[in-house]
């Protein structure tokens, strides 16, 4: 029973899933919600709701209104696609102090010198697409910068931007900007998302998710109906599932040009372009139940059911026709991963099962005995994949060129590897020594040779764009390697990177 100085709450997803339930001393501040909530999906980043008003981890307890009730919505966010690189050539590093350095191509928003007076503090969350970047801070404004035709310039919403947005999705070329109230603000290429003037009405309040693809937004509202717009070739068009997607929509997943939204009931709803997994007909009796989550690659989906089978749709040869590897994804399937053209998925026993394009990484026969038990994580580039197991090795298959080999550092991969991390055609993995090991193609970061004195130690993360990668040591400070136009050359802002770097992206 709670007493005069708690607050009983109930954390509750979309779905109507309790995450947490309790009292909670009412002198405390929202953080020790979010820590609850943490510990069922760790490492994963949440919104807590009550109602349309945004919980921040700095809200008083005791500043909640319970007059209407006891619940607090839980809305997991959506992070760029599992182990996939940015198409960004770019990276965005945001300091202890708020500030933010930037580096990389200029003008796809390697140069901030334009906003820099408004970087200089107070940045909690910096959002990228193809060429631009939009930074949250924390007074809740927002600050542009980069390509201007795909967000970079937002002046034409400028006065919706100075207060009350929580959180800033972007899809390849526009951005989507939530606020406090639900509401929602786009801005870059008009025909992908920039403009949503058609849907407008539907913005105005409520919402309280954003989902991206290439061209087009998706959007759930409070009530768990979904809202698109953007380029109907990709989804920005539901009006052919619309009496499916007005109630009950969980969790929405995209690919290059499609949609897959999960309902509450364990139901699919695809749309946008057919060929690529917007038409699910031919599965659809194997989706009416029992979905928990959706995997896209470029072109195709794979879901994953509660008794851990697998149903794929989408473009055949990519990944969309598993039937090759049927009997493999009946049951016991935990995980799946996709690059570009194919898909990983890891079963419970430890085994990995591949297919879709066989030089992409759909054909893992060369390493199949490395694959039968104990992979714990897989990650890839656009055209491999590299699987840690529970002994802390590694194995790699697809594309020799971009790091479907990892022969040449065999020997380094044999133990102690901790976190894998891909960018386009290379890879880079972290060690419990805090040392990296890269391969793949040189000039995309594969070779890092020129910073090897660097790396050798102290490495607690490293982030991979287009074709570089950036690691962050224990110290603060960052090192770079790489397509040097991508940001694989750092020395115009060196002097800035010496310390206090928390977030690289």
């Amino acid at each position: 029973m709670a007493t005069s100085s708690e607050i009983y709450l109930e954390l509750v997803e979309l779905s109507g899933h309790v995450v947490a339930k309790g009292a909670w001393n009412a002198s405390l501040q929202a953080d020790c919600l979010y820590r609850s909530v943490h510990l069922a999906k760790p490492g994963r980043r949440c919104r807590l709701l009550q109602g349309a008003w945004e919980i921040t981890p700095f809200t008083p307890l005791a500043a909640l209104d319970l007059s209407s009730g006891t619940c607090i919505h839980v809305v997991w966010l959506s992070s760029s696609t599992v182990n996939r690189s940015s198409h960004s050539i770019t990276f965005v590093a945001v300091k202890a102090n708020g500030s933010v350095v930037t580096w990389g191509d200029a003008g796809c928003g390697g140069d901030s010198s334009a906003v820099a007076p408004l970087l200089t503090e107070g940045v909690v969350q910096v959002c990228g697409n193809d060429g631009a970047f939009a930074a949250t801070k924390a007074n809740g404004s927002v600050v542009t910068w980069g390509n201007a035709a795909h967000g970079g310039d937002s002046s034409s919403v400028a006065p919706l931007l100075t207060e009350g947005v929580v959180q800033v999705c972007g899809n390849e070329t526009a951005f989507a900007a939530i606020k406090a109230n639900g509401s929602v603000v786009t801005w870059g290429i008009a025909t992908r998302g920039g403009d949503s003037s058609a849907v407008a009405s539907l913005l105005t309040e409520g919402v309280v998710q954003v989902y991206g693809n290439f061209g087009a937004f998706a959007a759930i509202k409070g009530n768990s109906s979904v809202v698109t717009w953007g380029d109907a070739d990709c989804g920005g068009d539901s009006s052919a599932v619309a009496p499916l997607l007005t109630e009950g929509v969980v969790q929405v997943f995209g690919n290059e040009s499609a949609f897959a939204a999960i309902k509450a009931n364990g139901s699919v709803v695809t749309w946008g372009c057919a060929t690529d997994g917007g038409d699910s007909s031919a599965v659809a009796p194997l989706l009416t139940e029992g979905v928990v989550k959706v995997c896209g690659n470029e072109s195709a989906f794979a879901a994953t059911k509660a008794n851990g089978s697998v149903v794929t749709w989408g473009c055949a040869t990519d990944g969309g026709d598993s039937s090759a590897v049927a009997p493999l994804l009946t049951e016991g399937v935990v995980k799946v991963c996709g690059n570009d053209r194919a898909f990983a998925a890891i079963k419970a026993n430890g085994s990995v099962v591949t297919w879709g394009i066989a030089t992409r990484g759909g054909d893992s026969s060369g390493v199949a005995s490395l694959l039968t038990e104990g992979v714990v994580q897989v990650s890839c580039t656009a055209t491999s994949f590299a699987a840690i197991k529970a002994n802390d090795s590694v194995v790699t298959w697809g594309d020799a060129e971009c790091g479907g080999d990892s022969f040449s550092v065999a020997p380094l991969l044999t133990e102690g590897v901790v976190q894998v991390c891909g960018n386009e055609s290379a890879f880079a993995a972290i060690k419990a020594n805090g040392s990296v090991v890269t391969w793949g193609d040189a000039g995309s970061g594969g070779d890092s040779s020129a910073v090897a004195p660097l790396l050798m130690e102290g490495v607690i993360q490293v982030c991979g764009n287009f074709g570089a990668f950036a690691a962050i040591r224990a110290s603060g400070s960052v090192v770079t390697w790489g397509d040097a136009v991508s940001g694989g050359d750092s020395s115009p802002v060196s002097a800035h990177l010496t310390a206090g770097i928390v977030q690289v992206c």
